[in-house]
């Protein structure tokens, strides 16, 4: 099995030296690569690069993402998606071609404050993003506590093939939606299991970067250790609870981050 080796980094740093592919966050000078962002450096396989430990979300097209509508004109809504762009939702993509300001009531389908979940559907950064919502299980919200956390701890929030938000939305019975943004809606029956929900998702926030994490995730949740050979056995069994595009954030870290301190 090929080693992937872990350490802190700052942009600038030397990261490795050699034929490695630069993967994210990671430009090659020469023969080395080098770090462009603050994170853990991963060197592995398939090439090199730095997870990063905080950072502005920034839209990319297909991203599945959870906004607030914060205002209204003729033929949009204006949303909230946590990052240093706001996003537009067009009206025609509700209402249609022909969708016609004086005619088409917009408030009946989105008013100010609804959240909403959605897909970027347009975005190169001379502009703000655009979304849309004809897709399945995309739309409003209706329900739930909502909590905004750094987008780069979506991976680890949803965990390896999605085992720690299933942990948490089976030990708390709620059901957990994550944008790739980092807006995460929390629901359920019991408002003792959504509390308990959000100080498991706030505390995978704040120590994403630290070892042993999913253990201390089930201390919190009262949760029985499982052996790695029968918890990824369950996980293959249960199948993931998050769509396939959130999912696919996954793919950018191949464990779940239990970093180890360099020796």
């Amino acid at each position: 099995m090929h080693d992937v080796k872990r350490r802190y980094a700052i942009p600038g740093d030397k990261i490795a030296e050699g034929n490695f592919r630069p993967l994210m966050n990671v430009i090659k000078s020469g023969n080395a690569l080098i770090a462009t962002r603050i994170g853990i450096a991963e060197t592995g396989r398939d090439g090199v690069k730095v997870i990063p430990l905080s950072g502005v979300y920034i839209p990319r097209v297909n991203d599945l993402v959870i906004g607030k509508i914060i205002d209204r004109s003729s033929l949009s809504w204006e949303l909230d998606i946590n990052s240093c762009f706001s996003a537009h939702l067009p009206a025609q993509d509700v209402f249609g071609r022909d969708f016609s300001p004086a005619r088409d009531d917009m408030g009946k389908h989105f008013a100010i404050g609804d959240v909403i979940t959605a897909r970027v559907m347009a975005f190169d950064r001379t502009r703000d993003p655009m979304l849309t919502v004809q897709d399945r299980d995309l739309g409003k919200i209706p329900r739930g506590e909502l909590l905004k956390i750094s987008a780069t701890r979506v991976p680890r929030l949803i965990g390896k093939r999605g085992s720690m938000i299933q942990t948490i939305e089976q030990a708390t019975q709620t059901r957990v939606l994550i944008g790739q943004n980092g807006i995460v809606v929390v629901t359920g029956r019991n408002p003792e299991g959504i509390k308990l929900a959000v100080r498991a998702i706030r505390m995978v926030e704040e120590e994403a970067h630290t070892a042993n994490l999913t253990q201390r995730i089930k201390m919190l949740l009262n949760v029985p250790d499982t052996p790695p050979q029968q918890e990824a056995q369950r996980v293959g069994a249960v199948g993931a609870s998050k769509p396939d595009e959130i999912e696919s954030t996954i793919d950018e870290v191949e464990e779940e981050l239990e970093v180890e301190e360099e020796k």
